[in-house]
């Protein structure tokens, strides 16, 4: 790790993680990252190469770099059109890398609890989750822990007032108390921007998007500060587990400590009564030895994906959400949703969240009552201070 690197590129450390060497970690987890999409992309040769922002999780056993594996790689930067929403959940929404990345990341769950319960003791014992002690449910195993790459700032708060790298002089933020720090804000459809919360209309229905309102979706750091209070396990999974949170956050390029760590979790801290299980993480976060370069040229209009088990990649139209052939991602709420099904079945015995079985995905995700909670302690914790209400789709 350089000693002699300004604030704004120092690594930010996280709570309880003895971790010698942060900045170890973060270049291991990138370069696993970048050369596994090299081999999906044929050396960056495929047409699907082209991207403007790649994100990837890599999971450990503790910080051991050694045996790391990559779990999955996505692209993209750009949401669906309103006309293409799909109320059977059959459209991806929401094609930013790193939101296509912790879909893929939670596709991933399903299949390792998919292998605990498999008759294969093979698959049971190389399953990353085990039984809770003394409660229904699932945990990982000890160690466990998944790190979140995305080679550029996440869009929103973190981004938007650290649009270039911090130099050696940087000394952070000038000016940390300006009211626009800290703002919720939403990604514009159709767009590559985000603008706050309080400036747009922050009520959606389906009816107003059909007829040409325009999408408003939350910016990627919203939703990444989401992930550390609630987990990025969602509220489906979290009927078999307890939540899930990264281990670190690492950034390509554009890494500013002050505006990352103030994104992620730093503005929430005064957030109040999580439910038991729920808390604020605080990941590790850092940047790379030797950022990124800017990816030159237009953003493509495809965003792909690939997690551990798949075969290629996949390419998803940004703007409809499904292929161009017009068939649903693998991703989709509806392909999530019919996993989820099978292992609700499967395991109605030993859930933590006792009801029965659920008619629709809605009422399903309605039913994850603590979850809910922790996400509406989330949005008082934003609204306390004056940082926007929250959007929520149609």
């Amino acid at each position: 790790m350089q000693l002699d690197q300004a604030p704004s590129r120092q690594p930010i450390p996280r709570e309880g993680l003895q971790l010698h060497l942060p900045q170890v970690l973060a270049d291991a987890v990138s370069r696993l990252v970048v050369d596994k999409f090299s081999e999906l992309t044929d050396n960056f040769t495929s047409p699907h190469a082209r991207r403007k922002v790649l994100a990837g999780v890599v999971m450990t056993t503790g910080t051991d770099v050694k045996e790391a594996q990559v779990i999955c790689v996505s692209t993209g930067t750009k949401c669906i059109n309103g006309e293409y929403m799909s109320d059977r959940g059959l459209a991806l929404n929401d094609c930013h890398a790193e939101i296509v990345a912790r879909r893929s990341l939670i596709r991933y769950l399903y299949s390792q609890l998919e292998h605990f319960l498999s008759n294969s003791d093979d698959d049971h014992q190389k399953s990353i989750f085990t039984r809770c002690d003394n409660r229904p449910g699932f945990v990982l195993k000890e160690n466990v822990q998944f790190h979140l790459y995305i080679s550029t700032s996440p869009c929103g708060d973190a981004r938007i007032f650290s649009p270039h790298e911090a130099g050696v002089e940087d000394q952070g933020d000038r000016h940390p108390n300006r009211k626009a720090r800290g703002q919720l804000r939403t990604k514009i459809e159709s767009g590559e921007g985000t603008i706050p919360v309080r400036s747009s209309n922050t009520i959606q229905t389906w009816d107003g998007v059909l007829q040409g309102e325009r999408l408003l979706t939350m910016s990627c750091s919203d939703k990444i500060a989401r992930w550390n209070v609630v987990g990025f396990q969602g509220s489906l999974m979290s009927y078999f587990t307890e939540p899930i949170y990264f281990s670190s956050i690492i950034l390509g390029s554009l890494y500013h400590a002050d505006h990352l760590s103030r994104a992620m979790y730093q503005r929430i801290t005064e957030i109040e009564e999580l439910p038991q299980c729920f808390s604020l993480n605080r990941p590790l976060l850092s940047g790379i030895s030797n950022a990124e370069a800017r990816q030159p040229g237009k953003a493509p209009n495809f965003s792909v994906n690939w997690a551990v088990g798949d075969q290629a990649l996949e390419v998803i139209n940004a703007t409809t959400g499904k292929d161009d052939l017009g068939r649903p991602s693998r991703l989709c709420k509806h392909a999530l949703y019919s996993r989820w099904m099978r292992l609700h079945g499967k395991l109605s015995s030993t859930l933590r969240i006792r009801t029965v079985r659920p008619s629709s995905y809605h009422e399903a995700k309605q039913a994850a009552a603590e979850y809910h909670s922790a996400k509406q302690t989330l949005f008082r914790a934003f609204q306390r201070p004056g940082l926007g209400p929250g959007s929520r789709s149609p």
